[in-house]
């Protein structure tokens, strides 16, 4: 089965920190533009999936207001990995982490759970 592979969640305490990674399925890359956009998104309890962090191959960068600042998204193009580094964490930031290509948005993996305590 085709999917992204998300891992390095967990729990941590308000103000804590955690590096999510995610593994891109090389079958993808023919379904996809040679320049594409990286993305994670979350879906905290009981709400919609929504884009947090985006990452272009060209280098830039695009944040929500409610984790700029904090979250720094990444990616090694040699892995095949995108990286989400989540400091100053906050009790609002649980949920189920997701990544994706922008362009594609398709082949969901399971997620990673982040879930902090007050």
């Amino acid at each position: 089965q085709v999917q992204f592979v998300e891992s390095g969640g967990g729990v941590v305490q308000s103000g804590g920190s955690l590096r999510l990674s995610c593994e891109v399925p090389a079958i993808i890359f023919s379904q996809i533009p040679n320049t594409y956009s990286m993305g994670w998104y979350r879906q905290p309890p009981g709400k919609e999936r929504e884009l947090v962090a985006g990452l272009t191959s060209g280098g830039n960068t695009r944040y929500k207001d409610f984790v700029k600042g904090r979250f720094t998204i990444s990616r090694d193009n040699a892995k095949d990995t995108v990286y989400l580094q989540m400091n100053s964490l906050r009790p609002e930031d649980t949920a189920v982490y997701y990544c994706n290509v922008l362009e594609l948005e398709s082949y969901w993996g399971q997620g990673t759970q982040v879930t902090v305590s007050s």
